[in-house]
């Protein structure tokens, strides 16, 4: 199976890098699909993004990951992907998902939802920005290396 993991990944955390390394096991290829939102000011630049996870990615093989812009369902046609990884961490993001992923199929692309560990069922991106700002440690919720780029930011 080829498939596409979209996120903005802004920051990615230690629950992106478990549903990263499940999908990979079971793809013969996943795309790891960093997306640029025009409408949102991202934290981190997309670069660093996929810095970042090209770095905690590379020891999985068959995985890729790059920066894409416009509707993820376009971007995984266009690369010939016809499945989609998506996360679930609780009921709110199922309802979410289910519409999405309705849509989606609508366009030739099928959604795969895998269930976030429970140890890291609470981690979203949204949550490593605040515990930063607030000047709180972060590994428990991302990567040493994550973790420290954003320590060094923050100190800026």
């Amino acid at each position: 199976m080829r498939a596409l993991y979209p996120g903005s990944f802004d920051p990615p955390h230690l629950g992106h890098l478990d549903l990263i390394r499940r999908a990979a096991s079971a793809c013969e290829q996943l795309v790891v699909g960093v997306a640029r939102n025009h409408d949102k000011q991202a934290a981190h630049p997309i670069e660093q993004r996929v810095t970042w996870l090209t770095t905690l990615t590379a020891d999985l093989p068959g995985v890729e990951v790059v920066a894409f812009s416009g509707a993820t369902v376009t971007f995984a046609k266009e690369r010939g992907l016809r499945v989609l990884i998506r996360g679930l961490r609780n009921h709110a993001d199922f309802e979410a998902e289910q519409a999405m992923a309705t849509v989606n199929r609508s366009h030739g692309c099928d959604t795969l939802f895998l269930m976030t560990d429970p140890l890291h069922a609470h981690v979203s991106s949204r949550l490593v920005r605040m515990v930063a700002a607030a000047g709180l440690p972060l590994a428990e919720l991302v990567p040493a290396v994550v973790a420290a780029d954003i320590a060094r930011s923050v100190a800026k």
